[in-house]
């Protein structure tokens, strides 16, 4: 394990090694450019079905924090209403009346997030990665939590699989007070232990059990009409 927290940015990046900068980066863009090639027709289809219940744009558009403190917009297909950051909070609480049949769908089968390819493609992202979080409280990391920056975020990570049922965790009522009194710090600390322990090993971990996590989760809504 790379304990980082203490040391100096030179040892820093001298800790997050080899792998981090250039072997994640390749594993990247092959993995993501092949999906993107085998994922368009789902795009396509995905797009009319959008489009059809609410209109255009199919995409949701939204910035924030990067890699090395740079932040970038974040990509996914549209679950919710048109300016649905104005109407409620940044939080999506159970059976928020904000997200879209359509969208619901697509938020439980996690398929509002394969967008995010595009931007794993070009290498704003990465597969494996600190879930990238809402500027508010990107702005507030300290400490340790500066060592997130170090690694590109990521469509999953060890938070993904633990908060994957996140709206029903939030409740549907005061969803940005409890997200940041239950389940914002808790995030921070799989954040920092992602970077704290990067490597083809964890990613591989992680990777498999996001494959887990989002089966059970889309078998329930699909098949067993759970949380719905």
């Amino acid at each position: 394990m790379c304990q980082v927290g203490e040391k100096t940015n030179k040892e820093k990046l001298a800790c997050y090694g080899f792998y981090n900068r250039y072997i994640k980066r390749i594993i990247d863009f092959t993995f993501s450019g092949i999906a993107l090639l085998l994922l368009w027709p789902f795009y396509l289809i995905i797009s009319i079905f959008i489009a059809l219940e609410d209109g255009f744009p199919v995409f949701y558009r939204a910035e924030r924090g990067g890699y090395k403190g740079r932040p970038f917009k974040i990509c996914k297909f549209r679950s919710m209403v048109k300016n649905a950051d104005k109407i409620g909070g940044g939080t999506t609480a159970f059976h928020d009346p904000r997200i879209t049949k359509i969208g619901n769908v697509l938020r439980k089968t996690k398929l509002d997030e394969i967008p995010q390819l595009g931007q794993v493609f070009i290498g704003k992202m990465s597969l494996i990665g600190p879930r990238p979080e809402l500027l508010q409280y990107y702005n507030q990391y300290d400490g340790e939590e500066l060592d997130i920056l170090q690694v590109r975020p990521g469509i999953t990570d060890y938070s993904s699989v633990e908060f994957i049922n996140l709206d029903e965790i939030v409740g549907d009522n005061n969803a940005d007070e409890m997200y940041e009194k239950y389940v914002l710090k808790k995030k921070n600390e799989l954040r920092v232990k992602y970077a704290h322990t990067v490597s083809f090993k964890t990613d591989v971990y992680i990777f498999f059990n996001t494959v887990v996590a989002v089966f059970i989760k889309a078998f329930g809504f699909v098949i067993k009409k759970e949380h719905i």
